[in-house]
């Protein structure tokens, strides 16, 4: 919580400062920043709170950004400093975003924080030397890719932060997390870099009318991804319910696929899995035993680990072809395929399904000592039947919950 802890007093510090500095020189280009203030407020005020996504509020981030860059309206030099910049953005954040805190239905503090030391750095970087004149005999081209490398930087900034920031939060490996947050730069996070360079370049030859007909095609790609996320939340609702068949059938106890998918992902973000490998290994873990379905007489309690190697190869075999029939992708089908196999054959996905699948129907019902009997099991079959390094893994993520079954919600 150290990291966690530096970057809420380093944004919180930043703010008050800049705050502070702003009382007593007073605003520049009010016009300018009342605009601009107007502009990241609406974009916190259309911010997603639905499912998690890496830019939630594209708009304001890149009328934030826009803003800490900007270096002239319509011709004419602006005045407007560093800190006046983290204040408006601050002070906008704050407006937009309250309904939603009002709500809880937002992170505030880290979004805050990621707000303030990412346009600070911006606008640190930018003003003072625009200030000072040094860009004035700078041409169209080289001014153009000034604000795109400073925007480059800025989104860098920002993906350490988030990295830092959930790492803080869920003791995830930082090295995954920053990759994942460094590949989503590529997706909305380029557009919004290049729509925060548009517009300040905009302002700067047709004035403040440049903003709303920029803030156009945002919004679009920003509406565009929401219906993107709905049909992938509803293609894992699909999956989860295709999950629950062997459990009404009667083959699987209740919430068994559920939970061996939640410890499967908390296994895999701590082996380093990327954002497409572990919705893969959670589609992977829901449907691992769907294979049963195809079995005249169940297996007692639906424990396959205990089952011979032959009759877990048939019935993943079994479970891949129907996973194959349902649509879902054919990486999927391979791991649900693959479970079985033998440990040093396997993709690192199947180790991690096979493995938290055992520790789940070891330690079900086996009491409150069932957990460290269970590890203990995996951990001396570890020889040929599970990977030490998935193992070792489970009980790292278990050892922050205490030994304990994670629950079903």
């Amino acid at each position: 919580m150290t990291a966690l802890r530096l970057i809420h007093a380093s944004a919180a510090l930043t703010a008050a400062a800049a705050l502070a500095v702003t009382l007593w020189t007073g605003i520049a280009d009010r016009g300018v920043g009342l605009a601009f203030g107007v502009l990241i407020a609406v974009g916190e005020l259309t911010r997603w709170s639905g499912a998690q996504v890496r830019q939630a509020a594209p708009l304001g981030t890149a009328g934030s950004l826009s803003y800490a860059l900007l270096g002239a309206d319509a011709g004419h030099p602006t005045h407007h400093d560093a800190p006046q910049v983290v204040t408006i953005v601050l002070a906008a954040s704050l407006l937009g975003g309250a309904p939603h805190i009002w709500c809880g239905r937002t992170p505030t503090l880290d979004h805050l924080a990621r707000r303030v030391l990412s346009v600070g750095f911006a606008a640190v970087c930018f003003q003072p030397l625009y200030n000072k004149g040094a860009f004035e005999s700078w041409n169209g081209a080289a001014y153009a890719l000034l604000l795109v490398a400073l925007l480059v930087l800025t989104a860098l900034c920002d993906a350490v932060l988030a990295a830092a920031l959930a790492h803080s939060r869920t003791r995830w490996p930082f090295g995954p997390l920053l990759r994942d947050e460094l590949r989503g730069l590529l997706g909305i996070g380029s557009a919004v870099c290049s729509t925060g360079a548009v517009m300040a370049l905009a302002v700067a030859v047709v004035g403040l009318w440049a903003l709303p007909v920029f803030c156009l095609p945002l919004l679009l790609a920003q509406l565009s991804v929401r219906r993107y996320a709905a049909v992938r939340a509803t293609y894992r609702q699909t999956i989860a319910s295709l999950a629950r068949a062997t459990e009404i059938a009667g083959y699987t106890p209740t919430g068994h696929a559920r939970r061996v998918a939640k410890l499967s992902l908390a296994v895999g973000r701590d082996l380093g899995l990327s954002g497409p490998e572990l919705t893969v290994l959670e589609y992977a873990a829901l449907m691992h035993d769907i294979g049963q379905l195809s079995l005249v007489d169940p297996v007692p309690a639906g424990a396959t680990a205990a089952l011979p190697r032959e009759e877990q190869r048939r019935i993943a075999l079994l479970g891949g072809a129907v996973v194959r029939q349902t649509g879902v992708d054919a990486a999927v089908a391979v791991v649900v395929e693959r479970q079985a196999d033998p440990c040093r054959e396997q993709p690192l996905a199947a180790r991690i399904v096979r493995a938290v699948n055992a520790y789940d129907e070891k330690a079900r019902d086996a009491g409150p000592d069932g957990p460290l009997r269970a590890l203990e099991e995996l951990r001396l079959a570890t020889a040929g039947d599970y990977a030490p390094e998935v193992v070792e893994s489970l009980a790292r993520v278990l050892s922050r919950d205490c030994l304990t079954l994670p629950t079903v919600g």
